[in-house]
């Protein structure tokens, strides 16, 4: 038996990256998994080899940004698979990448939405289906940007990584007596669609202690830990999984 038998997890941005590795390894740690992106092809690849696994997928293709996408997301773990237990909110844009001057309101909130405001639109939907179950993880996608450093014209992804600190301790401090968990997964550079080609891949790696960048596998074996029994007393807390990047700055 997995880890995550019996569970019912919800995993947005689970159509690449670190949110697909994480998808294929809840399933294979026994969990059914929700997955969600706004592509609805993709996701289905992954649901598609999941099930071929044996495990048991259910798609919702849509914006984390619209409220409606996280209700039916909640939705599709209660109705399909029976409740809710473990909540990844992976989801996330680097948005517009200007200097803050010369950043539009548009693009701020943009950027802001897809990364912050969709964490609060998914877990105001997740913790009443988890209080069902008598409790439940909550995992954010967070970064060591904006949270250990800045880096040049990534102000609104910094400002929106930061401001998930705040809703982490916000739920754990709201939530913790009744045996809900809320942590952030902070990676480092991860060879993923957002690390840019092999120039700035290399760029990224030399920024961390270990010179290199991340496997999504890596850091989907770090979003098991804090969704997993290994975590039951972790909550309120942030786990860098940055290969050593927030140390040697």
């Amino acid at each position: 038996m997995g880890i995550l038998e019996n569970k019912v997890a919800i995993i947005t941005g689970a159509s690449s990256g670190i949110g697909r590795a994480a998808a294929l390894l809840f399933s294979a740690e026994g969990a059914s998994v929700v997955l969600n992106a706004r592509g609805k092809s993709s996701l289905e690849s992954v649901a598609k080899r999941i099930e071929e696994r044996g495990g048991r997928a259910h798609l919702v293709a849509g914006d984390v940004a619209s409220s409606d996408t996280h209700e039916e997301l909640v939705a599709a773990a209660t109705t399909v698979f029976g409740g809710l237990d473990i909540a990844f909110n992976n989801a996330g844009t680097v948005g517009a990448m200007k200097p803050i001057a010369d950043m539009t309101a548009d693009e701020w909130h943009q950027t802001i939405s897809t990364n912050l405001t969709a964490a609060f639109l998914g877990s105001r939907f997740q913790i009443p289906a988890m209080l069902e179950r008598g409790g439940g993880s909550i995992i954010f996608t967070s970064s060591f940007v904006g949270t250990s450093v800045g880096l040049p014209g990534m102000g609104a992804y910094a400002a929106a990584k930061a401001g998930l600190m705040g809703l982490v301790k916000a739920i754990a401090a709201d939530y913790g007596a009744m045996h809900i968990r809320s942590n952030a997964l902070l990676p480092g550079g991860t060879d993923t669609g957002m690390a840019g080609d092999q120039s700035q891949k290399e760029w990224a790696a030399g920024l961390h202690a270990m010179k290199r960048i991340a496997q999504p596998e890596e850091i989907a074996q770090a979003a098991l830990f804090l969704a997993g029994p290994g975590s039951s007393f972790v909550t309120g807390s942030a786990l860098f999984a940055d290969g050593g990047n927030s140390a040697v700055k």
